[in-house]
């Protein structure tokens, strides 16, 4: 099921050429979520259309998203799907943010390990 889930926004952010697509696997780092989805969009126009047909293809395979935030400015939209969170970002501010770098770390890694 969440395997199908993902198929559908990772096709869906391929069909509004989404860019720079990542799937990052966090059940490891939280109970909050199982897979993050990072993609950019080349406007704020772009972010929007991406978040939309996630959405909407979502909806059409019987699953309800769960929030969605950030539409109005389209800078950062987060799209939660339950165990699956989708984040689609204006390049600028995914660079500003590192979301990729953050959710990377493991708790073994030696960066939180000399703390």
């Amino acid at each position: 099921m969440k395997k199908k889930l993902i198929n559908i926004v990772l096709d869906a952010l391929e069909e509004v050429k989404g860019k720079d697509i990542i799937t990052l696997d966090v059940t490891r780092l939280t109970d909050v979520m199982d897979t993050m989805i990072v993609a950019s969009g080349s406007s704020n126009r772009q972010v929007k259309a991406l978040a939309n047909t996630v959405i909407e293809d979502a909806k059409k395979a019987g699953f309800q998203p769960m929030g969605v935030e950030g539409m109005e400015s389209g800078e950062w939209v987060l799209v939660d799907l339950g165990d699956i969170v989708v984040h689609l970002m204006h390049p600028t501010t995914r660079e500003f943010y590192e979301l990729e770098k953050l959710w990377s770390i493991r708790p073994n890694d030696p960066i939180l390990a000399s703390e």
